[in-house]
């Protein structure tokens, strides 16, 4: 029988600073006409009710587990004083939206293991909060989760599931103060042109907060991409053939042949400071200057590129149909930047 989980918890970006994720006081009540995964989330702007259909199997979210858990080095400055044996990272958005329904799951089956798994908050608005205890009350304050998993990665215990969350633009960071202080949360405002040394001072904490700064805390320990030395050696004393590669094999691997990002793209290094701008060329001729302005010094590298709207959708249209022809399966592999353009 599905269940429904019902708690009380602030909007997408103070969600950090009030509900904590773990909803240990949730309520688990029968809701037997239930017909999905996820059955409501309402008033998503402010406070209000959320309504989630999760399985039975879940059930056990409500109870505080007896786990196992580690002392760990300054952990008392963390929300909680132990460390779990798996920390599972609170972000924003859609993953942390997803996390209400898939948590539990994971948490319920790592207990029948007697694994313990536990949350940290890396979101902006946890971050914020965070870099600001001075200008909040005692009972808004949180501990920086994000400094404590910097320290806690460095050593061989940490098992850290880090989902993804966003980069902070400079509109995300503005948009994400003003929802907290709408909430109540007595944050400074970003300082655009500092004056005062308070002021710069304050435009620092939230320029450390801005961009992926997330990616080089918890990469700097041993969340390494490479294999661990233990499968390493494993590999090595015990080694296999990966097969016969015949010329027969229908796997291939195609890409657009031109009118792309990178057969269009050009680059120029300016002997002297120059000015740019971006224009827009309409196919009815029309001319729209989408940014003007742009400064550039000596020695910069110019680079501009763009794809063809038209070549790509000709050149899906044709892999598509030559996959239907041989009979193989169609994968997309596609790779998007979080740079700034």
């Amino acid at each position: 029988m599905p269940f429904w989980l019902h708690w009380t918890q602030a909007s997408e970006a103070t969600h950090s600073a009030t509900g904590r994720c773990a909803q240990p006081q949730a309520q688990i009540k029968p809701r037997p006409k239930c017909r999905g995964f996820f059955c409501s989330a309402s008033d998503l702007a402010g406070n209000g009710r959320k309504l989630y259909c999760i399985p039975l199997c879940t059930v056990y979210l409500c109870a505080k587990f007896a786990y196992g858990a580690r002392s760990f080095k300054g952990a008392s400055r963390m929300t909680d004083k132990t460390i779990p044996d798996i920390i599972y990272t609170k972000v924003d958005e859609a993953p942390e939206l997803a996390s209400a329904s898939f948590l539990p799951i994971i948490q319920s089956f790592a207990a029948a293991a007697g694994v313990s798994v536990g949350t940290r908050d890396i979101s902006l608005a946890g971050r914020i909060i965070a870099a600001f205890p001075e200008f909040l009350r005692e009972d808004q304050r949180i501990t920086d989760d994000l400094a404590e998993l910097g320290e806690l990665v460095k050593t061989p215990e940490a098992n850290v599931i880090k989902l993804p969350n966003i980069s902070a633009s400079g509109p995300q960071l503005l948009a994400a103060i003003r929802e907290l202080q709408g909430q109540g949360y007595a944050l400074p405002d970003y300082p655009e042109a500092p004056a005062t040394e308070a002021e710069k001072q304050i435009r620092a904490r939230y320029d450390a907060i801005k961009g992926s700064a997330v990616h080089p805390v918890l990469r700097e320990g041993n969340s390494d991409r490479r294999a661990a030395g233990a499968v390493k050696r494993f590999a090595q004393a015990n080694p296999h053939s990966m097969g016969t590669w015949t010329a027969d094999s229908k796997t291939e691997v195609s890409s657009m042949p031109g009118a792309d990002f990178f057969s269009n793209e050009k680059s120029a290094r300016l002997d002297s400071a120059a000015t740019a701008k971006i224009v827009l060329f309409g196919a009815d001729g029309t001319e729209t200057v989408l940014k003007a302005g742009v400064s550039y010094p000596a020695g910069t590298v110019v680079d501009a590129t763009y794809l063809s709207a038209k070549a790509l959708s000709a050149f899906l249209d044709s892999e598509i149909a030559r996959t239907k022809d041989k009979g193989t399966l169609f994968s997309l592999h596609m790779k998007a930047t979080m740079m700034k353009v």
